[in-house]
C-alpha cells in the first residue's frame, strides 16, 4: 500500500513538473514580446493626444454643435468596441473587460464590435449582437484594419444604428497593474477645461465639413491606441500569472517531494517490519 502511494505521488510530481515547464516557457515568451509592445504603446500615445487636440480646435472653430458627431441624442442602443485577448491564461484580464462593458451598459441595449478571439467567443455565447467579426484576432489588427473600423463606427452612428459608441479596453498602468477602462467616443465631448489660445483659421469647405471627415480617423486612432495599450496589458498580465503559476508549481513540488519521501520511508519501514516478523516466526 505504501509503495503504491509513493508511486502515485511520484507520478504527480512529474505531472506538476511538466506543467511548470509550460508556465515558465509562457512567462518567458510574454516577457520577450512585452518590450516591443510597450514601445509601440508609448509611440501611439503622442499621436492620439495630438489628434484629440486637433478635433477640439476644429469644434471650437465651428462654434456650435451642428456636427452629427457632437449632438447628443437619446441613447436607445449603444455600440461597444471591446478589446480583449486572443488567448486566456492571463489572470482576470478578459473577464475584467467583459464586466466593465456590462457595468457601463447597465440596462441599455447594446451591440459589440469584438476585438480578440475571447471577446468574439464570449459575446457569441451570451447572444449579444456582433456588428462585425473582421477584427477577431488582436495580433492581426493594425492601422489599416483600425481605419476600416473607424469608418464602420462613423457610418453606423450617422445612420442611427446606435446612439453612442464606447471603447472598452485595458489601460497599462505598470508592469504589475493593468486596469480596465472605458471611453465614450461618440457623441464627441470636447474638453472645455483646457485653456486654448484664440486662433483664426479658415476651414474649407467649413469647420463642420472638415470635422466630419476627420472623425473616422479619430475613431480609428483611438481604437489603435486602445489595442496597443491592451496588448501590452495582456502580455504583462500573462507574465504575472505565469510567474505566479510557476512559483505555485515549485511550492507544490516541494510539498509533494516531502510527501513522497515520507511515503517511501513508511513503505521501507513496513517491509523491514514484515521481514523481522517473518524471521521471528521461523525461529
Amino acid at each position: 500500500m505504501g509503495g503504491a502511494t509513493a508511486r502515485d505521488v511520484k507520478n504527480r510530481i512529474r505531472s506538476v513538473e511538466s506543467t511548470m515547464h509550460i508556465t515558465k516557457a509562457m512567462q518567458l515568451v510574454a516577457s520577450s514580446k512585452l518590450k516591443k509592445a510597450k514601445e509601440r504603446m508609448e509611440h501611439s500615445r503622442a499621436f492620439f493626444t495630438a489628434l484629440y487636440d486637433t478635433l477640439s480646435e476644429l469644434e471650437r472653430a465651428n462654434g456650435d454643435d451642428t456636427s452629427i458627431f457632437v449632438r447628443a441624442r437619446d441613447v436607445k442602443k449603444a455600440c461597444f468596441v471591446v478589446v480583449a485577448g486572443d488567448r486566456g491564461l492571463a489572470g482576470g484580464y478578459n473577464s475584467n473587460v467583459f464586466r466593465m462593458v456590462q457595468e457601463t451598459a447597465g440596462n441599455t441595449p447594446y451591440c459589440v464590435v469584438p476585438i480578440g478571439k475571447k471577446a468574439l467567443e464570449y459575446y457569441r455565447k451570451i447572444g449579444v449582437e456582433v456588428v462585425s467579426e473582421d477584427f477577431s484576432v488582436v495580433s492581426a489588427v493594425g492601422l489599416p484594419q483600425c481605419s476600416k473600423l473607424g469608418k464602420l463606427l462613423a457610418d453606423g452612428y450617422r445612420k442611427k444604428e446606435y446612439d453612442a459608441v464606447y471603447l472598452v479596453y485595458t489601460d497599462f498602468v505598470s508592469m504589475l497593474l493593468q486596469q480596465p477602462d472605458q471611453k465614450k467616443l461618440l457623441p464627441l465631448a470636447v474638453d472645455e477645461s483646457k485653456e486654448q489660445k484664440k486662433t483664426f483659421i479658415l476651414y474649407e469647405p467649413s469647420a463642420t465639413g472638415v470635422f466630419n471627415q476627420i472623425i473616422p480617423e479619430y475613431l480609428s486612432g483611438m481604437a489603435y491606441g486602445a489595442i496597443c495599450e491592451s496588448y501590452a496589458s495582456e502580455l504583462a498580465a500573462r507574465r504575472t500569472a505565469m510567474d505566479s503559476a510557476t512559483k505555485n508549481a515549485s511550492d507544490m513540488i516541494d510539498a509533494l517531494s516531502l510527501q513522497y519521501n515520507r511515503a517511501r520511508q513508511s513503505a521501507i519501514t513496513q517491509e523491514i517490519t514484515e521481514i523481522v516478523a517473518g524471521s521471528e516466526g521461523t525461529a
